[in-house]
């Protein structure tokens, strides 16, 4: 279907020639997860959910679990957990000196 011959204008339907007429952006860039899920309309992110301040997850979605939970990031604070832990989480404090063995034997 074209122009109307009557009116010599488009149909105000909600089909194809409606479906053309769609070239503004709805979803942008999200400042917290940094995917194109942030919809400038509704003002919310469909990946993380932001502005909300916890992040959305949903058991029922077991790879996005996968790709963002923990350990898929940097772990700025959690990597060096363990390493901490083996020497008892002390600070401030000077390590031992460590002894050469005898060479030679």
């Amino acid at each position: 279907m074209g122009i109307n011959l009557k009116t010599g204008k488009m149909p105000k339907g909600k089909g194809t020639q409606s479906m053309g007429k769609r070239h503004t952006p709805v979803f942008s860039l999200c400042r917290r997860c940094g995917k194109m899920s942030y919809h400038t309309k509704h003002k919310r992110c469909a990946a993380c959910g932001y502005p909300d301040t916890k992040i959305r997850r949903y058991n029922w979605s077991p790879k996005v679990r996968r790709r963002t939970g923990q350990g898929t990031g940097r772990m700025r604070y959690l990597k060096n957990i363990p390493r901490l832990a083996k020497n008892g989480f002390r600070s401030g404090t000077v390590a031992r000196a460590r002894t050469r063995k005898a060479a030679g034997k």
